[in-house]
């Protein structure tokens, strides 16, 4: 399953990213300790700082993630589960077979 985690750097997150840059990557590197993976994370402009597209088993191991990476207070979360659009697709055909 895919989630989206978006997040808001708290102003201890804002000096821990300025004065080393590279903690980015060895918080992928937790994620993905943890059982999850990091398919893609991009740098916003606007009310959240990063988006994060996360790749996790199930509910259990990205609640994990989620609570471990945001107990540090470096960070305010926001996370919602996503399907990729094909399988959006595939569900709603599957459904409308079903009406007939």
């Amino acid at each position: 399953m895919y989630y989206c985690l978006m997040t808001t750097l708290t102003n201890e997150g804002r000096k821990s990213v300025k004065k080393n840059p590279g903690r980015i990557w060895e918080v992928n590197r937790e994620i993905e300790q943890m059982g999850a993976k990091v398919v893609a994370q991009y740098k916003l402009l606007g009310p959240y700082d990063f988006v994060n597209i996360i790749e996790a088993d199930n509910a259990r191991v990205i609640s994990r993630v989620v609570i471990e990476i945001c107990s540090r207070g470096t960070l305010e979360p926001m996370l919602m589960g996503a399907i990729t659009v094909e399988d959006f697709v595939k569900e709603i055909e599957a459904a409308n077979s079903l009406q007939k």
